[in-house]
């Protein structure tokens, strides 16, 4: 008796099993039947979309402005000479808030050559790769008008975009941008260098 009640219980498990698999390869196949909706809050919930009329709110409208004096989470820049490259005035800062360190070349280096050398090129002469597939070229950083450009320009530019270029600020972040634009210096100093650029100790091994 208890073998055959082992043996119907065990038939009866590996048929549920069977059963079971044979569901789940069901799914996903076309049916003109309904969805079946256990619980169809999460589907047809009451809700407002954007830009959509109402009159709970005085004005009729569900966009709503901001709370007076109220700061998103991560959006307070009140350091316009870092998050924007300008001064309480509203001109270009001259020169980098991060100043031109090696660790800020090295990251800058790296962050040019993925988003700028396709364009700039690598030497910044403006002959990048699309350049040379037919794109409008750049450019080139070596020229004077560039070189006494203030940094914080650069750094807008990068940020904001200009002509062809478009905006980087969404893929590059701010303290990145700076460092692009420290990197850039160096590639200036690099075709532009005077003798007197030269550390003293260095400059004996100059022939």
């Amino acid at each position: 008796m208890k073998k055959m009640a082992f043996f119907r219980l065990t038939g009866l498990l590996i048929g549920i099993f069977i059963f079971a698999i044979l569901q789940s390869c069901m799914q996903g196949r076309p049916s003109e039947k309904p969805p079946i909706h256990i619980n169809p809050n999460m589907d047809k919930q009451e809700k407002y979309k954007a830009q959509e009329a109402s009159a709970y709110f005085a004005n009729g409208s569900v966009n709503r402005m901001p709370v007076e004096g109220t700061v998103a989470v991560n959006e307070l820049h009140e350091d316009t000479r870092y998050y924007y490259g300008k001064d309480e005035s509203g001109k270009f800062v001259a020169k980098s808030p991060l100043g031109y360190g090696m660790s800020a070349l090295t990251r800058g280096q790296e962050r040019y050559n993925i988003y700028c050398s396709p364009c700039h090129g690598k030497a910044g002469d403006g002959k990048g790769i699309v350049v040379q597939r037919g794109f409008m070229p750049p450019p080139t950083f070596h020229q004077d008008r560039l070189r006494q450009m203030p940094d914080g320009q650069i750094f807008d530019i990068i940020s904001n975009g200009f002509r062809n270029m478009p905006s980087y600020k969404h893929q590059i972040p701010v303290e990145d941008r700076w460092k692009i634009v420290a990197y850039v210096r160096a590639l200036q100093k690099s075709q532009n260098a005077s003798k007197e650029d030269i550390p003293q100790e260095k400059r004996n091994q100059i022939n």
